[in-house]
């Protein structure tokens, strides 16, 4: 037992019913604060905007649990920490440190190059508007429809499937196996099986489906690479760099969707700005990814060796979670009004994509889906009125992801 072991810590909500204020908390304890995660994992939570970005930075910060956690070991001595194995305990670009890293990352990111994302804009463009006619249909007579599920969900669902070959047969449990994933609820060890099962059957259903039917599709050039070379990239990291590229390229893109439009809607007066040409959509796009990130904290980076952080040392071999949420809504970064939604602000050095070497690579097509949806969604429907209020909107069971459940709006005031 080190130190660290003995520390008062604070319980995370798993169901990050209000994520906001959890932050606050922390805020008030210190730049770095230990906490507890789902199932009572001990891990230290930065609580500001410099502390996080200097950790990220920070070349004694690792990604590579079985190389610097020193909890690593004991994993499967604690049943209820399972459910961090979805994030942890698979090898990509996500959980790997140094030449390992970079070695995964350049099979993947010649796929999301500001050249090939623009090559998808056509495609972003059609989708976007079969969609708003199935949500004209789903609308009409003034009846409610949800725009996360019937919109901010299935644009980037279709895009992501699209780019990685997913038939249509798949996308339904596709979608279903990233949301039990970011499901932070319920770190049993029931839920722990349910997902590991999925990641084969699904996943693994996607490769086998790939391997005999080959496209032009980013799943069948990891396949062509594993078999020709499998010094490039092993059996598992295949499975497991899917799971990573399928799950941020889409789960992420639909709260940030969604979590714009609900920004907009509870605030007319900005959304009058924006139809002004006062405020820009990519402004649009930068405070929601500021104050209402589609990640809000993310497992786990480990210190590689001591950290001191003030008067606080983080012992290495601890876990770290990158609190992005924390760093957005950080008044001395952003002021005193950090928490509101003010898009005229400009403020778009927010992190919400990540920083470093482990920035998000997706976050090209991201802006691209978002920058698309948006003007298009409120263009077709000047006249769209939330059918909710903001204080009854229900939080993602999740301390992870930062979304609503549902969006539900009518088309016609």
């Amino acid at each position: 037992m080190t130190i660290s072991d003995s520390v008062d810590r604070v319980a995370i909500d798993p169901f990050g019913a209000d994520i906001p204020a959890e932050i606050a908390k922390l805020r008030a304890l210190g730049p770095v604060v230990p906490v507890e995660l789902p199932g009572g994992i001990p891990v230290w939570a930065p609580t500001g905007y410099d502390v996080l970005k200097d950790l990220i930075l920070d070349p004694r910060v690792s990604k590579d649990p079985r190389r610097h956690w020193r909890l690593w070991p004991e994993l499967g001595e604690h049943p209820s920490w399972g459910w961090i194995l979805g994030w942890v305990g698979v090898v990509n670009m996500f959980t790997t440190y140094g030449p390992e890293h970079a070695r995964l990352r350049k099979l993947v990111a010649p796929s999301f190059t500001h050249k090939r994302t623009e090559a998808m804009r056509p495609r972003v463009e059609s989708i976007t508007a079969e969609l708003l006619d199935a949500l004209a249909d789903a609308g009409a007579d003034g009846r409610t429809v949800d725009v996360k599920r019937m919109f901010a969900h299935e644009l980037p669902l279709r895009m992501i499937c699209e780019l990685f070959g997913v038939p249509p047969e798949l996308r339904s449990d596709t979608a279903g196996l990233i949301a039990a994933i970011m499901d932070t609820s319920n770190p049993g060890p029931e839920h722990t099986a349910f997902v590991q099962e999925r990641i084969g059957t699904v996943l693994g259903g996607l490769i086998a489906y790939k391997t005999g039917h080959p496209g032009d599709d980013m799943t069948t050039e990891l396949i062509r690479v594993r078999d020709e070379d499998g010094d490039r990239l092993s059996d598992e990291e295949l499975l497991y760099t899917l799971l990573l590229v399928i799950g941020a390229g889409f789960e992420t893109t639909v709260n940030l969707i969604g979590n714009a439009v609900v920004a907009l809607l509870d605030d007319p007066a900005q959304l009058t700005a924006v139809h002004a040409g006062e405020i820009s959509w990519d402004a649009v796009i930068d405070e929601t990814l500021r104050v209402q990130p589609s990640i809000a904290s993310l497992p786990l980076r480990y210190a590689v060796e001591d950290l001191t952080v003030g008067d606080v040392t983080i012992p290495a071999g601890d876990a770290i979670i990158t609190t992005y949420a924390a760093a957005g809504l950080d008044p001395a970064h952003y002021g005193d009004d950090a928490h509101l939604f003010d898009a005229a602000r400009g403020a778009d050095d927010h992190m919400a994509f990540g920083i470093g070497v482990h920035r998000c690579i997706g976050a090209p097509l991201a802006r691209l889906e978002a920058r698309t949806a948006l003007p298009a969604l409120f263009a077709r429907f000047p006249d769209l009125t939330p059918a909710f209020r903001r204080d009854e909107l229900r939080q993602v069971p999740s301390f992870i992801a930062l979304g609503w459940q549902e969006v539900l709006v009518r088309l016609r005031g």
